[in-house]
């Protein structure tokens, strides 16, 4: 039993294991000392933990679930339902991280699509569903993990923020919208089911936490703040989700940055990675998300440009690509897996068409149109 809750781990963790060694190992190159205090960015590790700890509070009471579906009872046919699915996944992605919202959210493609027999769109939902979740959470500060580091490591004002996010952003919703006007036929849909009443004084209490972590995030509320407040609340009216929050990803994010330390000081690393950031920032980092993925990408070449703007562009455009791009893009896979096993070679296939399509296109864009 030990052993298969072992195996269980380190399948549900690999980026977490990685980043563990590549941590442990360039410590024995670059020993601890003082400096490594100076490694940890802890404003991104606390505002991370307020966000994921309410939005894990405001799961355990179905709000985004509920809300969602007393949405998608709205629309008459298929295709439109498979829209509302992906856009609820693009705009939750803004508001609740990436990685949440396909928690969230792919649920809630499956049960539309299974209990109204649409059951032939769930991979193109699913794909969509994931696009949308890893390049919706690029327009905020908080709605990609990678996006909250590189906001606060190089203090990016607000509103440059977004403009520069802004352009992607566009073209992603015209991409996924019409993918999904081809791809899906206007068949009429039915769904009975009503949505469950929420509960008025926990929804009230978990919201106005919600705001004050994004308050937290845009620096309007001292981050230590928020670490004494939401963990307190939460604790009294929900404990069971602060034992739900993603410590993997706080983890992995501490190693990272240990190991992203460790790199800088290396001199030969360092004039390496800064030379090829020379050349294209945008595209290096883009195609570094693909072999080992958006977060630690971020992190670790943020130690070797000032350039933010074409390294935010990268690590964002490049959370779509291969399965191990982005986090999100494995949480969507492992959920495909548990539906529909007998296809996961064809779901494969499909979803790396659709995520380099939308790479490259962006690439692309954003090389010719953002320069």
């Amino acid at each position: 039993m030990t052993m298969e809750k072992a195996k269980a781990f380190i399948k549900e963790n690999v980026v977490l294991i990685i980043a563990f060694f590549a941590a442990t190992l360039t410590s024995f190159i670059v020993p601890p000392d003082a400096e490594y205090f100076g490694y940890f960015d802890f404003k991104t590790l606390t505002c991370l933990f307020c966000v994921l700890a309410v939005v894990c509070a405001l799961r355990n009471i179905r709000f985004f679930y509920t809300m969602a579906k007393a949405i998608i009872r709205k629309f008459r046919n298929t295709r439109t339902a498979i829209l509302a699915l992906v856009y609820i996944t693009f705009i939750g992605s803004m508001l609740i991280a990436n990685d949440m919202a396909l928690l969230t959210f792919l649920p809630l493609g499956y049960f539309v699509l299974h209990t109204t027999g649409k059951e032939k769109y769930l991979a193109f939902t699913y794909i969509m569903q994931n696009i949308a979740a890893n390049l919706g959470g690029m327009l905020t500060p908080f709605g990609n993990p990678q996006n909250l580091y590189l906001y606060s490591k190089f203090n990016i004002p607000d509103a440059e923020f977004v403009s520069i996010m802004f352009l992607p952003f566009i073209i992603s919703i015209i991409l996924i919208t019409a993918c999904c006007l081809i791809f899906v036929k206007s068949e009429p849909l039915e769904i009975e089911e009503k949505a469950a009443a929420l509960p008025v004084f926990r929804t009230a209490i978990y919201l106005v936490l919600f705001a004050f972590s994004i308050l937290i995030v845009f620096k309007s509320v001292p981050y230590w703040l928020g670490l004494i407040i939401i963990p307190i609340a939460i604790l009294i009216m929900d404990r069971e989700a602060l034992k739900q929050v993603d410590y993997g990803l706080l983890f992995t994010f501490v190693f990272f940055f240990i190991f992203a330390g460790n790199m800088s000081r290396i001199d030969v690393v360092r004039d390496f990675f800064s030379y090829l950031l020379e050349q294209n920032t945008l595209i290096f980092s883009a195609l570094s998300c693909q072999v080992i993925s958006n977060v630690p990408s971020a992190i670790l070449l943020s130690q070797f440009t000032e350039n933010y703007r074409e390294l935010l562009l990268g690590v964002n455009i490049g959370g779509a690509g291969t399965l191990i791009a982005s986090l999100a893009s494995l949480i969507t896979f492992k959920e495909y897996t548990k539906q529909d096993p007998k296809h996961t070679l064809g779901y494969i296939v499909k979803f790396s068409a659709y995520n380099f399509a939308f790479l490259i296109i962006l690439i692309i864009v954003c090389s010719f149109l953002g320069a």
